[in-house]
């Protein structure tokens, strides 16, 4: 009895011994070996790459508009460890992967204790139907995955894109970039067999309207094809809030093919670039001296068609004397003197205040990246009457689209800077006030008349506020002005009580003709589209 028991603990005590032997040898000796197996498994598997969220678009019934969204793609690989006939996989797979030769695929698949090897990322469906048929173990087609833009080129300066690896997103430029951790989520992590889930992405809804954005983008497309533009842009916004209904540049690209595009295309004009204005700045240089009391719309001026300052002559546009007129004809005519005049009543001092307190010294805070700011640096620098007096008419200082349209944003709803946004979860900001009530409510009359004696930009039935901005451009020295010129309109509706705005930029038109010409037209277009599509009511009786 006594050896029978001794032979049986021996057995037992064995057994534990190899086992424990086996428990040191997987989890130290061999621990680090494993654990890689396993944390290449989950990264095949997909495990560890948080789902990227999409983002939306949507309409005037808040209708949800998939504008980028995943798409999943055949991927075909091998499992060496799997494969028990090399030569004949790699025979195999030699006639059917295109830059890879029988040796080279010979040498992947006998690889010992190897779980994972690509071989073509986006297989044809030829291809992969012969793969999946094979019959050779460790040969498959598994799905990968993409960022789809259903719209295209529309809005790609707003999404920007996304690409993804082993293990996590990265998006590159626009919404794409700005909310990468929101979009992209935390990839999940793997240590030997321990496996941290990881944290998906969550959806982004903007403000942008699908309708309002394919509109503006046909705008912009025909504009620069009739008028051989080499750019432009056009905002749409609220003026009340600063919510962004629609961002269209030109030249733009298409997200699902980004790498055939110069990296160049990829910066958002309307937050990235920087231009001189002209004659639309006139209404920023007459809001201010209304606001100060420094003018009323009825002050009177002579007007020579000509100021010399500082050994430099500035004059009208139209080259013509207009005698006495009103500081609202000054708006109604576009008349460069008359911006002077009611700057040097202002002050240097005190114009340079508004232009800091409309913001164009900083940054608007719209939810891209890379925005930039404009500069003032000849009111800074070179502090002359020259150079305040051709700033009153947006020469010698630059801003950008996104700034100047919530500029004049300020002036169209009462007299408050908002910040802009895209993403529908924020909320209306407001910044600061600029001017009062009353000076709004001066200029907005202004620019009505403006609009109904030039007629262009008019609609039946709607008071429309805005203003042209033809403006020379600099030469890349920056010194003398070339012949070529940017054409700006802004614009607002109904005017009193404005629902939209919009701003329209072209770059460059062949044959620099004036705004009226050109961004004109096209605002009615884009103004006409928007109150159609929201039924805005009319506000006025026309009468010719």
């Amino acid at each position: 009895m006594g050896t029978r028991l001794t032979i049986l603990i021996g057995a037992f005590a064995l057994a534990y011994a190899l086992l424990g032997y086996r428990f040191y040898d997987v989890q130290v000796s061999q621990g680090d070996f494993y654990g890689a197996q396993a944390s290449t498994i989950n990264i095949i598997s997909g495990n560890l790459i948080p789902t990227r969220g999409s983002v939306y678009f949507t309409d005037k019934d808040g209708g949800q508009i998939p504008a980028a969204l995943n798409k999943e793609h055949p991927v075909a690989y091998v499992v060496p460890n799997e494969i028990t006939d090399p030569a004949g996989v790699a025979d195999f797979l030699s006639k059917i992967v295109e830059d890879k030769d029988y040796d080279e695929i010979l040498s992947i698949v006998s690889k010992e204790d190897d779980p994972y090897e690509p071989l073509i990322d986006r297989p044809t469906d030829e291809q992969a139907s012969t793969i999946e048929n094979s019959g050779f173990e460790g040969v498959y087609v598994g799905t990968g995955l993409d960022r789809f833009y259903p719209f295209g080129d529309k809005g790609s300066h707003l999404l920007g894109f996304a690409s993804t690896n082993d293990s996590f997103w990265l998006g590159q430029y626009g919404v794409e970039n700005y909310y990468n951790q929101l979009l992209g989520g935390v990839p999940g992590e793997a240590k030997g067999d321990r496996l941290k889930q990881p944290k998906h992405g969550q959806d982004l809804y903007l403000t942008i309207d699908a309708n309002i954005q394919t509109q503006a983008e046909n705008i912009l497309e025909n504009l620069i094809l009739d008028y051989r533009g080499v750019g432009g842009t056009v905002i749409v916004a609220e003026p009340n809030t600063g919510k962004i209904l629609a961002m269209a540049s030109y030249p733009n690209f298409n997200p699902n093919s980004y790498s055939e595009f110069d990296i160049g295309t990829f910066l958002n004009p309307a937050v990235e670039s920087v231009y001189e204005p002209g004659s639309i700045f006139k209404v920023v240089t007459m809001s201010s001296a209304l606001d100060a009391g420094a003018v009323t719309p009825e002050t009177t001026y002579y007007d020579s068609g000509e100021l010399t300052l500082n050994g430099h002559t500035i004059r009208n546009w139209d080259l013509k004397s207009h005698g006495t007129v009103t500081m609202t004809n000054v708006i109604e005519k576009s008349l460069n003197t008359g911006a002077a005049f009611a700057e040097s009543q202002l002050g240097h001092d005190n114009f340079y205040e508004y232009l800091q307190k409309f913001g164009f010294k900083d940054k608007t805070e719209l939810d891209l990246p890379g925005e930039v700011t404009g500069s003032l640096l000849p009111l800074e620098q070179d502090v002359r009457d020259i150079n305040f007096a051709t700033a009153s008419f947006g020469q010698g200082i630059s801003v950008t689209p996104i700034r100047l349209i919530t500029a004049i944003s300020a002036i169209a709803n009462g007299g408050e800077l908002m910040r802009p946004y895209i993403n529908s979860a924020n909320r209306p900001q407001k910044v600061r006030r600029v001017i009062s009530e009353k000076a709004s409510d001066e200029i907005v009359e202004i620019m009505v008349s403006a609009v109904d004696k030039a007629f262009v930009a008019r609609i039946e039935g709607y008071s429309v506020a805005g203003k042209t901005g033809t403006a020379q451009v600099p030469g890349v020295s920056g010194g003398k002005y070339t012949d070529e010129v940017i054409n700006t309109y802004v614009g607002f509706a109904p005017a009193y009580d404005p629902k939209l705005i919009v701003l329209i930029r072209l770059d460059k038109p062949y044959g620099a003709p004036l705004a009226g010409l050109t961004v004109v037209p096209a605002f009615r277009e884009m103004a006409e589209f928007v109150i159609n599509y929201y039924n805005i009511p009319p506000d006025r009786i026309d009468i010719e």
